[in-house]
């Protein structure tokens, strides 16, 4: 890990710099499968699930033989650890929804908006070493709650062609039925351009790393919206001398274990604690089964001592990260002054890996500094608000001279004479309502 002691402004971008390639080094693999998948279809999917995943042969979809074997694979304790954390989302996601916003502008001009389900969605789960059945429930769940009526999932197989029995128990909980064996590009080339088995969705969401998260950033050159970019896992925690070393140790390891290109970072403003915390990293470490996953992901860790919280906070905006604990006996300064975070965790007894699983809040979040502009996956990233306005005659005449002014001088003598046409009728005998 690298230590820095209240570095300048000047030297931010440089210390706060993310452990990723840059678009431009993956984006050439990803146009090429794209073209492929675009081209041939399922032939190229399992061509490169082959290629990636070490196993391209046998259907694409699950079938009702896997998802029924599934069940019997999964313990019924952690079948009703699942259940908690899926009432808990759906309770949370379901307080997000609005009603209809009404308003009348002037008399006789009546605006309103409506929120209405994206059609098709798709939904990427990562597989690989870490199978994330939490994040079915983050994404399955609000799509339940917003009314989404198509959903496609897509997730990488095993190299014996299996995929994770909770997986699939999960997404049948979800009550998702169309699944499909495939990870990876190929998955979002799939759900971009559909293919004999993988429907063409209309937005996908979901997490993975570097190379889905660019095929992602791609697809939307193909008229297919994406949640965010989201990519390797990332995780700040500021804290003084009132956090716990060993809880701020774990927390920062929770994250490192998700991938070696995972980023964690440690703004202390205590000296001290920076040192405790590193001993601790060092003493839990090597209990973790994925220790040499952490180990890597700790190799460009940043730890930051700054001697005041103001700085501390204006460095954690500048990073913005996707993960943000706040350990510090002035938790409210850094409550209300953050602007750039994906999700924000308060006090010693917040885990990160509580909003992961279980508290009802969404762990599909902006990375890579996204934070700045996006929002986590929510209620609202299913839907899409329509805006509805019905003008009475009275309306017409009460707005119509401020449009043909406008139009006119916009040059647009079409959408003056839309007006004119029915003020001027207005104006004849008998057509004054």
């Amino acid at each position: 890990m690298k230590k820095y002691y209240n570095p300048k402004n000047s030297q931010w971008e440089t210390i706060l710099e993310r452990p990723t390639q840059k678009v431009e080094d993956i984006e050439k693999l990803v146009l090429q499968i794209f073209n492929e998948v675009s081209d041939r279809g399922d032939e190229a999917v399992k061509k490169y699930s082959q290629l990636f995943d070490g196993n391209g042969s046998g259907e694409l979809r699950v079938n009702k033989q896997e998802l029924d074997a599934a069940k019997s694979q999964v313990s019924e304790e952690l079948k009703s650890a699942i259940d908690l954390a899926m009432q808990n989302i759906r309770k949370f996601h379901t307080a997000q929804k609005t009603e209809r916003v009404s308003v009348e502008t002037v008399a006789g001009v009546r605006c309103w908006q409506e929120k209405r389900p994206i059609q098709k969605i798709g939904l990427y789960i990562p597989g690989g070493t870490a199978p994330l059945f939490s994040t079915i429930l983050m994404l399955a769940v609000p799509a339940q709650v917003a009314g989404c009526k198509e959903v496609v999932l897509c997730t990488p197989p095993g190299k014996d062609g299996s995929v994770n029995p909770v997986i699939l128990y999960t997404t049948h909980l979800c009550g998702i039925e169309k699944i499909y064996k495939v990870g990876g590009i190929q998955a979002v080339a799939a759900m971009t351009f559909g293919t004999e088995s993988i429907e063409k969705v209309y937005k996908i969401f979901g997490p993975g790393n570097q190379y889905v998260t660019v095929a992602k950033q791609l697809a939307t050159k193909f008229n297919v919206a994406i949640d965010m970019p989201a990519g390797p896992s990332e995780l700040l925690v500021v804290a003084d001398e009132s956090a716990d070393a060993a809880f701020v140790a774990s927390d920062l390891l929770s994250q490192a274990e998700h991938g070696s290109d995972s980023q964690v970072v440690l703004v202390s403003l205590s000296k001290q604690v920076l040192e405790e915390v590193e001993v601790e990293i060092a003493k839990q470490i090597e209990d973790l089964p994925r220790k040499d996953i952490a180990k890597a992901a700790i190799e460009h860790s940043r730890f930051i001592f700054m001697e005041s919280e103001e700085k501390a906070l204006d460095l954690i905006n500048e990073y913005a990260p996707e993960h943000f604990i706040i350990c510090t006996a002035n938790s409210q300064f850094f409550v209300e002054g953050i602007h750039n975070a994906g999700s924000v965790f308060i006090g010693n007894y917040t885990p990160e890996s509580a909003g992961d699983y279980a508290s009802g809040t969404n762990h599909t979040l902006p990375t890579n500094g996204y934070a700045k502009q996006y929002s986590g996956v929510n209620h609202d990233s299913f839907t899409k608000a329509i805006t509805f306005q019905e003008i009475s005659s009275e309306g017409i005449q009460r707005i119509g001279q401020a449009v043909e002014l406008m139009a006119e001088a916009e040059g647009l003598q079409a959408h003056k004479n839309a007006v004119t046409l029915r003020l001027n009728k207005l104006k004849t005998p008998g057509n004054e309502k």
